[in-house]
């Protein structure tokens, strides 16, 4: 059955569980709601599907079953696996997006390897994606295409399929047009994005970097701009910006440039955050603590992430205010990712042996400034540490949102509780009532840190309140409010480019 909706994501819509010899596939229920909140939009079209990919031992086995049809809670829709080989999968994502994009996309240029990349597998993949969006898409029907891996997708669609509407959303940063245009490949990814009729973007910044290296490659006029609204607008963080780029036109075509921020699911983690469990674990947390303080770090083990940066400026909160010795502990969550892949082992190491470093230098038979977890905690537990924890520390060197602020703040329903967040998170636009610090500063980070837990309680409920009205907000329901309308709006003008095209050829 055709589709009027299909989504084109890396992640498959569901997890797949082995019970008893057979595969079973189960809800994600991911607390940041992203791959739910994605198949809600299947209920407003008779038909949907997903495509993704799918580990195959041999994708030419004409036994692969790469088409199912699905039923869950959010209706009956197709998800087309495509079958890609272990060399498909290390090429496309481990190297091409892994060694060349993700450190251009993050600013870090030393990063940079494109010597092994095979640009040809990675066009060939996403060549695939892009033939089984267009089979599966109905006639005028909206393929919406999500993140970096994927960014040629969109100029091969356009070329199989003219008559689609085609949105892309971004959930990385986008860098400025220096750092971007380092890409050897940089002209031919800006040429397919802007064959999209809406680019979208997570904060005005990555949206304005966008314009930019599409304006130094191509001969891209800005149509519209818009001031930025006042709640995404807080002074002394980096990534601010009073007006955004919002239409573009090139080549005859207009692109429309959204600036949607990603939100949480507040009323899922509003649950658990009031779970009498949660409650009574996190009341137990507490009285182990006893009159100490406990500091809360969590995010993947990534070169971004700033972990080492941060075990850093602890072992230096020690060193220059020794009564805390005993006093406060830092439990620090860093979840390994890409355990192949030797730039994250790197990170993985200098992690443990920074904590190692603390823990020798100050810890004693009763007391570890350093508790290292290295696993995925499931939510229920994580829930009850966010609610004891007196600071969740989240100073990544950058991070395009940062849901894991997001997350404590909706957990904090006790009104109490300080973030401490880095000024290059994208969530840093929307809040700015956190303690703000810069992750490249000794001084910012250690003051920061020193701010947040000498706070008066007074001061950490007047800004935990604005920071829990920031993310009610901006929820992961409004994001995707936000983009439905948007594509309500395409289907409008379209709808009206049909009508005069029609007219003009009556005439």
């Amino acid at each position: 059955m055709s589709s009027d909706l299909v989504i084109v994501y890396h992640r498959q819509p569901y997890e797949e569980v082995e019970v008893n010899g057979k595969t079973e596939l189960r809800e994600n229920k991911s607390p940041n709601g992203i791959v739910p909140t994605l198949k809600s939009f299947f209920g407003a079209v008779d038909h949907g599907a997903w495509i993704a990919w799918k580990l195959a031992e041999d994708p030419a086995n004409p036994d692969f079953e790469q088409v199912i049809e699905v039923e869950d809670d959010h209706g009956k829709y197709s998800v087309s696996r495509l079958p890609l080989s272990a060399h498909q999968v290390k090429q496309f994502y481990h190297v091409t997006s892994k060694e060349a994009f993700w450190p251009i996309l993050h600013g870090f240029r030393e990063r940079y390897n494109y010597d092994p990349v095979d640009w040809p597998n990675f066009r060939e993949v996403n060549w695939a994606f892009a033939e089984a969006a267009a089979a599966e898409a109905a006639e005028g029907a909206m393929i919406w295409v999500h993140d970096y891996n994927l960014w040629l997708v969109p100029s091969y669609l356009r070329k199989m399929r003219p008559d689609l509407r085609i949105a892309f959303f971004h959930h990385t940063p986008f860098p400025s047009a220096d750092m971007f245009n380092i890409l050897p490949w940089r002209k031919e990814i800006i040429e397919s994005l802007l064959q999209c009729d809406v680019v979208g973007f997570h904060i005005p910044r990555y949206a304005a970097n966008f314009v930019s290296a599409a304006s130094s490659l191509l001969d891209v006029e800005v149509l519209r701009r818009e001031l930025v609204s006042e709640d995404m607008i807080f002074e002394g963080t980096a990534l601010t910006e009073r007006r955004v780029p919002t239409l573009l036109s090139w080549e005859d075509r207009e692109i429309g440039v959204s600036v949607a921020p990603v939100g949480v699911d507040v009323d899922y983690i509003t649950e658990c955050g009031n779970d009498p469990v949660n409650i009574e674990r996190a009341k137990r947390i507490a009285a182990e603590m006893g009159d100490g303080k406990l500091i809360l770090s969590v995010g993947r083990t990534d070169y971004t992430k700033g972990g080492v940066e941060q075990l850093d400026s602890f072992e230096r909160l020690l060193e220059k205010t020794p009564e805390l010795i005993g006093k406060v502990r830092l439990m620090h969550v860093s979840v390994s990712a890409n355990r192949n892949m030797s730039a994250y082992n790197e990170i993985q190491n200098d992690i443990e042996a920074a904590a190692g470093r603390i823990n020798g230098r100050f810890g004693t038979l009763a007391w570890q400034p350093v508790t290292l977890i290295s696993r995925a905690i499931p939510f229920s537990d994580l829930v009850a540490y966010y609610r004891a924890a007196d600071v969740a520390w989240i100073t990544p060197l950058a991070d395009g949102m940062n849901l894991v602020a997001k997350e404590y703040v909706a957990s904090r329903v006790d009104g109490d509780g300080v973030l401490v967040l880095s000024e290059f998170a994208g969530a840093a636009v929307e809040m700015g009532s956190a303690v703000i610090a810069n992750p490249f500063s000794h001084r910012s980070m250690d003051e920061a840190i020193l701010t947040a837990l000498n706070m008066p309680e007074e001061e950490r409920r007047a800004r935990m309140k604005l920071l829990r009205d920031a993310v009610s907000r901006r929820d992961i329901k409004a994001w995707g409010d936000q983009l439905e309308a948007e594509f309500s709006a395409l289907k409008a003008a379209q709808r009206r480019r049909t009508f005069h095209s029609a007219y003009q050829r009556g005439a």
